[in-house]
């Protein structure tokens, strides 16, 4: 039900978790969006085969169907088509991912998607929010030069952002900035990498319950690798006496490899020893397993739970891509290694995203500052006080600032 501006009642609205991204067998056309009835979106399909001609992975395809899951399920529970939705839609559909809060999925034992979502707070991150708008403008602006679809897209740019010629007096020490922005795009706050100390990833480690498990984290720690990137490393790919690893790099899908520790590989030999038989050991076979029976290839899903128990028993609250970050902090600090080997070990295709690793840690800043004040107090303690100038009583001077022992 419309308000009188047009606007939704959004605060009464339920959007049901209905339709789905799934992949299928077909290369030509990995995911597919399925409506409430599991019949494939053509709309969407045709997207997708757009993407893929423009050389996007399959994980960035999957990616965008879920952003554009989350529309059509909003136009489904207002009762609007894909292409009738109007800027009004649009400008609802971002203030419902701000206010309304991320809904709660079904656990897999309860997979009644009919069921209304219980309501959190959470709203969705600004970079969640940002990713969607522009996945959308970017999905009718497809359809736009398709002529089909809406005659103006729902999801229109701010003409006030990008007044006059782009990088018309752009300063060359500078990167580039975007000056696309989208109406509704949210402003997206630039954010430190957390890392994890020294002392704190000690005591994870220590909770580590397997050999498997510390071979992964020492990986992690000691190459920088992203989670997904780890997990696609198979027994060929690792070469212990060039303490390398092959990984497949995300994104460009590239093969690439990486120094590692040498504990790192004692831990995986451990792990592999322990193992025995149990796991396939033939070139192409995964590296990493399942602890459980039957064994399956260690999934993402299952790595960040491994990590987020292991933490939570050494009562802390890191994330699993935390590790890329300690990794990156410990590169970036060693003077001995620059910063274009940093890039490159990383993978990060500016090397103004490296240079984010040189700003110092929050945690680190506040130490050295406490340090500092400890030394300026010892200091004044061994400086004798100065003397009292004519006119002035000392001991009303002691009650004043607060050295008055009596």
């Amino acid at each position: 039900m419309t308000e009188g501006d047009g606007s939704w009642d959004l605060e009464g609205l339920t959007v049901p978790l209905v339709g789905s991204v799934q992949s299928t067998p077909d290369r030509w056309l990995p995911f597919r969006l399925l409506d409430p009835n599991g019949d494939p979106v053509e709309v969407v399909s045709a997207y997708f085969r757009d993407l893929q001609a423009a050389g996007r992975s399959a994980a960035t395809i999957r990616s965008y169907g879920l952003d554009l899951l989350r529309w059509f399920r909003f136009l489904w529970a207002i009762g609007i088509a894909w292409d009738r939705a109007t800027r009004v839609e649009a400008r609802e559909f971002s203030r419902w991912m701000l206010l309304a809060g991320q809904p709660s999925r079904p656990h897999w034992r309860h997979l009644d998607r009919s069921a209304p979502p219980r309501p959190k707070v959470q709203p969705y991150a600004a970079s969640v929010r940002a990713h969607s708008e522009t996945v959308l403008r970017c999905f009718y602006d497809f359809h736009l030069g398709l002529g089909d679809g809406p005659i103006v897209n729902p999801f229109p740019l701010d003409r006030s952002r990008g007044a006059g010629r782009a990088h018309a007096h752009h300063n060359p020490m500078e990167p580039y900035r975007n000056t696309r922005q989208g109406l509704y795009r949210p402003k997206v706050p630039s954010r430190i990498p957390r890392a994890i100390s020294d002392s704190k990833f000690n005591e994870i480690f220590a909770k580590l319950p397997s050999h498997r498990d510390r071979a992964l984290v020492a990986f992690y720690v000691s190459t920088g690798a992203r989670a997904s990137e780890l997990l696609s490393v198979t027994h060929g790919g690792v070469d212990p006496g060039r303490q390398l690893i092959t990984v497949v790099r995300k994104g460009t899908r590239a093969t690439q490899e990486l120094p590692a520790s040498p504990d790192a590989f004692v831990w995986l030999r451990l792990y592999q020893v322990e193992m025995g038989r149990t796991i396939p050991s033939g070139k192409r076979q995964p590296l990493w397993w399942t602890s459980r029976m039957p064994l399956r290839p260690l999934t993402y899903h299952a790595a960040h739970r491994m990590f987020e128990r292991t933490v939570a028993r050494a009562g802390g609250t890191a994330t699993l891509h935390a590790l890329r970050h300690t990794a990156a902090y410990r590169m970036a600090e060693d003077p001995a290694l620059p910063l274009t080997d940093v890039q490159l070990v990383l993978g990060h295709a500016q090397l103004t995203t490296t240079q984010i690793y040189t700003t110092p840690r929050q945690e680190d800043v506040i130490r050295r500052l406490l340090a500092h004040h400890a030394e300026q107090t010892r200091r004044a303690a061994g400086r004798s006080p100065a003397a009292v100038a004519p006119g002035y009583r000392p001991e009303s001077l002691a009650v004043l600032f607060g050295t008055d022992t009596r």
